[in-house]
């Protein structure tokens, strides 16, 4: 009778694994010695230049909600935000946005859908952020919640967009999510958002992300070292992720 441990001793050869960059996973960095205690960073974006604009609203009430639970809050205004390659990323406004990336612990992108997508101005925000800034990466293992506000109907195409973009940028994008439908009707006019399943659900993805921000921060950099980057030769890794132009 052949046992399942013998064959997987006979079948479990791995010739183009590079043992100098292959680990097993170490439980003690899942478990850090130490926590910060300082109060989670979290950068919140809107994607619309209204006077009243309802992202921004929106972004506004989770903002309050994270300060309910703890966190400090920066809104980054996307006014005098000039679209990507148009300046030099010395321009102050891109500055300001990568410096607020660097300095949170996590963000919110909170985006109007226009035309089924994402707007214009949300998506110039995050194609400022580049993978990495003289070696450091300012958005990889920081966590992500995504937002979306619509005139008509409830829809899910600017979060769907979102998603992708946030895992592009190598962030821990949260499960839950919020989509306010006919945003118009759901806050007051000194800007306050009713109460309302819409409200409600922005209170649970703000506790969600406080949570997953939390639960990672002080070992996201364990959780995004990667096998692929410990065996490239430093050199290729540092062309690669250092890219400024396609």
């Amino acid at each position: 009778m052949t046992n399942e441990t013998d064959v997987n001793s006979k079948t479990d050869v791995t010739p183009h694994l590079d043992e100098d960059a292959f680990r097993a996973v170490d439980m003690r960095s899942l478990e850090p010695e130490s926590r910060r205690t300082d109060p989670p960073r979290i950068l919140l974006l809107h994607g619309s230049l209204r006077p009243r604009s309802f992202s921004r609203l929106a972004n506004e009430e989770a903002a309050r909600i994270l300060r309910r639970l703890g966190c400090e809050t920066r809104v980054f205004d996307p006014r005098g935000l000039p679209l990507v390659d148009e300046v030099e990323d010395s321009h102050p406004k891109v500055q300001e946005l990568r410096d607020l990336v660097i300095w949170s612990d996590g963000m919110v992108w909170c985006s109007p859908e226009r035309h089924g997508a994402m707007t214009g101005l949300m998506k110039t925000q995050i194609d400022w952020l580049p993978l990495s800034i003289g070696g450091v990466r300012p958005t990889q293992g920081k966590t992500l919640a995504l937002m979306q506000v619509s005139g008509g109907s409830q829809s899910f195409n600017a979060l769907n967009q979102m998603r992708v973009l946030g895992r592009w940028m190598r962030l821990i994008t949260i499960p839950n999510q919020s989509s306010v439908a006919k945003a118009f009707l759901e806050f007051e006019e000194d800007g306050r958002m009713k109460p309302s399943p819409y409200y409600d659900r922005i209170v649970d993805v703000m506790e969600e992300l406080v949570k997953f921000t939390l639960l990672t921060r002080d070992r996201k950099d364990y959780l995004v070292d990667r096998y692929s980057e410990r065996h490239e030769a430093p050199e290729e890794l540092s062309k690669r992720v250092n890219q400024t132009a396609i």
